[in-house]
């Protein structure tokens, strides 16, 4: 298996990040946290992923399930007051771990790659498209909350690292 801790290990992520809608000529900012559990007897890990949109009261969330890894792949699982529930495939090497959605009855299809980086962050870039050609792009940076890995350098961070 590979040295990756996001999703094949517990722990809590932070991020922040864009999402672009084709409906709307507006960048939407967010922040996003990860919580995922260890492993179960099952070899089950759960995962929430809680996203605030600046701008927006309501969060929104997603409830995942990753499992049945085999030596490059996965399936997933995910949930959302949106969609209902969704099944996908995922795939994994040494650089990059990614998941996608196809459903034909639900009209609702996806995929989502994250990228390691040297400071075991990830680059994510998703989209999502429905059957009425509403899609949704999304970049982000994800990082582990954790004092071993601070968040991406940028200048507001660097000013905010020494507290």
């Amino acid at each position: 298996m590979f040295n990756h801790s996001f999703i094949l290990a517990p722990g809590t992520w932070s991020g922040e990040g864009k999402i672009l809608l084709n409906m709307v000529e507006e960048e939407l900012i967010f922040n996003t946290n990860w919580a995922i559990q260890q492993r179960d007897f099952a070899g089950k890990v759960t995962c929430s992923q809680d996203i605030n949109i600046q701008g927006l009261s309501e969060n929104m969330r997603n409830d995942l399930t990753f499992y049945d890894f085999g030596a490059k792949t996965f399936a997933v699982d995910m949930e959302n007051q949106n969609v209902g529930r969704i099944v996908g495939t995922g795939i994994y090497d040494e650089k990059m771990i990614a998941w996608e959605f196809r459903n034909n009855e639900m009209n609702f299809e996806g995929y989502e790659t994250y990228s390691l980086q040297p400071d075991g962050s990830y680059l994510m870039h998703g989209e999502y498209v429905t059957s009425d050609q509403f899609r949704t792009q999304i970049e982000a940076h994800i990082w582990p909350q954790s004092k071993e890995a601070p968040p991406p350098s940028s200048d507001e961070t660097q000013e905010n690292e020494e507290s």
